[in-house]
């Protein structure tokens, strides 16, 4: 139930006075539908309203004159404006209006009336001008018009004053809230109160009351991140106090390691160390395996699986795209099926009788791990006795899709893959709800990937060197840019680049893209894979992301375009055998300073999570890491570069909170659940959760 003092705010925005019918759909277009939504509307700049003569006055700033009013010239013609002569004592100046209302201007401003004008001064070849002023009132109602004006998002229909207006309604219907911050921590931070901090973003005095790092947003900031951590962590201790089968480490999973041809790495040890902890705890895990392109997560996952096996139970594993599913497929089948593990490999492909022989098995026990896509939690799919849930690329599924997949089984574990390197302050911001395990180590035996950068002149060079490469054998990718927002335009430049290197190389050249459907998706992945095509032209992330042992070489044309996590993910598909490999990214010159930046730290090192904070570096506080879509919060006042110090502590604040008071029944436990609701982060509302 939402407290009542919040009620003002959760109104709705015609609740505030000038917003009717036709206002309100344009307001609710900048803001959103609550009066809440209006309080959070951020004004993005601030415009400070000079007092000058007109002969001081300077072309492209916003000025204020006390001017006389000289004359008038009204046209006759409706497309041309009406001109109005002021004048102080150090010049002249025309005031310029679009419309067709100039008797209406000289009744309001007769000719010799003082009036105060303020608005943007342009210098024309007809001298200086002023076209439709922001004010222009008499003298004695020069309070009117504001030395500083902050200047809010606007839409066509709606001017920045009229939001200001409706958001200075909204901040005069903020009620003040009990303080739920910890005493001693406001005092350190020297945090003014919330409602004192919100008056300030409505009334900035300069720019720098617009940066993220002024005291009264790093407030607001931390409150937000404090609702958000503390919805996570009490969804973290919901989930501990759920019962769930104690899975003992077997025989059976130390056999099928045995048998790799590789040994573990520490990193992969210590995972698999953090699950069977879990396994044993008798409540429901929830796990993320972060680790880079190649780290090794997935066999840590098949381990995981062996001893659900053993200990009688089933696992699925479900992966964003069939590609990917049908890798990880070939990938765990070998050294399962070698002790008795049944696996299948379901997708929406299966159809009747071989289908019908999947669900079966799956439904009578007989297949102890299921391989898919999204078809595994479709309604016909039944577990004999669902365990453990393996999700890879977590981010690209929503929460719901996870929790219908762990529904098919009582207290289901969850082991969630990302081999996007996070940095550890975003960390919490997309899975403070699930522990986290970080395999940092590559396997041994990984050769490093020679990176090159090249401009886009000497491609002819680049095609040559793939052309006696592609003789000696050697596969490559050959990656196409996002040339613009049109799926087509970006499949016309692969298929072009496709057509040419067919041209030069030969038939071998494949083409992927997202207009293909499934089945020739992957007909064209297996004939990459299975070596009848030695190029693979490719126009997006997703459509690469398999295991090509053989492939050594990646060329990414106008890597410029691609984000620094993006294209170290690309640079992974290759390197993953003994031979040396090399990536080349090819760039349209001059390149700005911080494309400069991301190319030479990808030729510096290949530390995915050393890459992940450099990348959210130079992107600051933007679209970090290219994750806006995969499951980053969108906060309205926290910023994940700008305020990444406050991330972590209220991490801990908050685990603080839950433990000391987890019913929140304390008068400081009371104004937290004010502000969750405040947000509408609240532990129950999954799928507003990133994790």
């Amino acid at each position: 139930m939402r407290p009542e003092i919040l009620f003002p705010l959760y109104a709705s925005i015609t609740s505030l006075k000038g917003v009717g019918p036709r206002v309100a759909p344009l307001l609710e277009k900048v803001a959103g539908p609550l009066v809440r939504d209006v309080l959070w509307l951020r004004p993005h700049s601030v415009v400070r309203r000079t007092p000058a003569t007109i002969s001081s006055a300077i072309d492209g700033e916003v000025m204020t004159f006390e001017v006389a009013i000289e004359s008038f010239e009204v046209s006759r013609v409706a497309s041309r404006p009406t001109r109005v002569r002021v004048f102080d004592q150090t010049g002249f100046m025309t005031l310029v209006f679009f419309g067709s209302y100039g008797a209406q201007l000289e009744q309001r401003h007769p000719v010799n009336a003082r009036r105060i004008v303020s608005g943007k001064v342009e210098d024309t070849k007809y001298g200086l001008q002023m076209v439709h002023p922001d004010y222009m009132v008499a003298p004695d109602k020069a309070a009117e018009v504001p030395a500083v004006e902050a200047v809010y998002p606007a839409t066509e229909g709606l001017p920045p004053r009229r939001v200001r207006t409706f958001a200075h309604e909204a901040l005069e219907k903020a009620p003040e809230l009990p303080e739920w911050q910890d005493p001693a921590w406001l005092a350190r931070e020297k945090f003014p109160p919330w409602r004192e901090a919100l008056s300030r973003v409505h009334n900035p005095e300069s720019d720098a009351d617009l940066s993220p790092l002024s005291l009264h947003r790093r407030r607001l900031a931390y409150d937000e991140l404090l609702a958000h951590q503390l919805a996570m962590a009490q969804r973290k201790a919901a989930r501990r106090r759920e019962p769930a089968a104690r899975i003992p480490a077997g025989a059976l999973a130390n056999k099928v390691r045995a048998d790799l041809p590789f040994v573990f790495t520490g990193a992969q040890d210590r995972a698999l160390a953090d699950i069977r902890a879990d396994f044993t705890a008798g409540e429901r895990m929830s796990r993320l395996i972060q680790g880079d392109v190649g780290s090794g997560k997935t066999v840590v996952a098949m381990c995981a699986m062996a001893d659900v096996a053993e200990a009688g139970g089933q696992s699925a594993l479900m992966a964003p795209t069939e590609i990917l599913a049908r890798q990880h497929c070939e990938t765990i089948t070998g050294p399962l099926a070698a002790h008795g593990i049944g696996v299948v490999l379901l997708t929406g492909r299966d159809k009747g009788a071989a289908r019908a022989v999947k669900l079966r098995a799956l439904a009578s026990g007989a297949a102890q791990v299921a391989v898919g896509t999204h078809a595994l939690f479709q309604d016909e799919v039944v577990f004999h006795k669902l365990q453990l849930a393996v999700i890879d690329e977590q981010h690209r599924f929503g929460v719901a899709e996870r929790q219908r997949l762990q529904a098919k089984g009582h207290g289901v574990h969850l082991i969630a893959m990302s081999a996007t390197p996070i940095p550890r302050t975003l960390e919490l911001t997309m899975y403070g709800d699930l522990d986290v395990s970080r395999i940092e180590e590559k396997p041994p035996g990984r050769t490093p990937v020679a990176t090159r950068a090249a401009p886009m002149n000497r491609l002819d060079e680049v095609v040559d060197r793939l052309r006696d490469a592609v003789a000696g054998g050697a596969q490559a990718f050959w990656i196409c840019p996002l040339v613009s927002e049109s799926e087509l335009s970006d499949l016309a430049a692969a298929e072009m680049r496709a057509k040419a290197l067919r041209h030069l190389l030969g038939p071998g050249v494949g083409l992927v893209h997202g207009k293909l459907t499934g089945g020739e998706k992957d007909a064209v992945m297996a004939d990459f894979a299975d070596g009848r095509l030695s190029v693979l032209v490719a126009t997006t992330v997703v459509e690469v992301g398999v295991n090509v042992p053989n492939a050594t070489i990646m060329i990414i044309e106008q890597a410029e375009r691609f984000g620094l996590a993006q294209l170290h993910q690309l640079r992974g598909r290759v390197g993953r055998g003994r031979r040396e490999s090399a990536c080349v990214l090819l760039y349209d010159p001059p390149l700005s300073e911080t494309a400069q930046q991301r190319l030479d730290i990808l030729r510096r090192t290949d530390d995915g999570f050393a890459i992940a904070e450099r990348d959210l570096e130079l992107r600051g506080g933007g679209d970090a890491l290219g994750l806006r879509q995969s499951g980053l919060p969108d906060y309205v006042f926290a910023d994940a570069f700008a305020h990444r110090d406050l991330i972590a502590t209220a991490g801990d604040d908050a685990r603080l909170i839950v433990a000391r008071d987890p019913e929140l029944k304390s008068e400081r436990g009371k104004a937290l659940q004010v502000l969750q609701e405040l947000f509408d982060w609240k532990a129950g509302l999954a799928l507003r959760d990133a994790g």
